[in-house]
């Protein structure tokens, strides 16, 4: 019993300083092309694309998300926003490497705009939650936007912000997103576009049901923080 709750405390708490696992010096093996847009995985990529890190939860369900919006040059999963270099996935399953299952998105910001990735973010799972999406229990599903720039940065804030008014115009509660910026280490290959490989073991992520402000009106809502 002891070890049950001690393996719990573990999951639904970032470890401290000291408890994190050593990790490696050699990234896992990945993946070399998507399977579902049949472009390489790691690059390079052309000219002008931009990069956004999104953890709303598993990244099974949240990879497919982005699949169809215009723009979108290629996406991955992986882990961000631990100290653990270069991870596996047992390994950021223990809760001992702080990562987080993490969706990245490579993007043409002349066809998709940062703000309206983010949109997406915010509506398709429950910032609300804590360590948690709906029944994926652990730190590894917490949310957390992971910022490639000063930019993004300040919009992501933004964009929180005023999500957050709507949210508390429906009643609902405080976002514990994370907001900040982090190295991504890729996923093993059985994790990238799982979904496409796997149809059948879909693991569907729900949202709050509140829209998101659009990019115009996240700019002229005053800070709730």
């Amino acid at each position: 019993m002891f070890f049950l709750s001690d393996m719990l405390n573990k999951k639904l708490h970032l470890p401290k300083p000291g408890e994190a696992l050593p990790g490696r010096a050699r990234p896992v093996r990945t993946a070399t092309r998507h399977r579902v847009f049949k472009r390489s995985l790691k690059g390079p990529y052309p000219d002008g694309m931009e990069t956004a890190l999104f953890a709303m939860g598993s990244f099974w369900s949240a990879e497919p998300i982005f699949w169809g919006m215009p723009g979108v040059w290629v996406t991955a999963a992986g882990y961000a926003g631990g100290s653990t270099p270069n991870p596996t996935y047992q390994e950021v399953c223990t809760g001992l490497t702080g990562h987080a299952e993490t969706v990245r998105v490579v993007f043409d910001p002349g066809m998709v705009s940062y703000a309206a990735l983010l949109k997406i973010f915010w509506e398709n799972h429950d910032p609300t939650q804590g360590m948690r999406q709906g029944s994926d229990i652990g730190t590894i599903y917490r949310s957390a936007i992971f910022a490639a720039s000063e930019g993004q940065q300040a919009q992501a804030l933004a964009a929180r912000d005023a999500y957050q008014a709507a949210l508390d115009q429906a009643g609902l509660g405080r976002i514990g997103t994370e907001i900040h910026s982090a190295e991504f280490y890729f996923a093993e290959v059985q994790h990238q576009q799982y979904l496409a490989r796997n149809p059948g073991n879909h693991r569907e992520l729900r949202g709050t049901g509140v829209p998101c402000p659009t990019f115009g009106q996240v700019q002229a809502t005053p800070s709730v923080r």
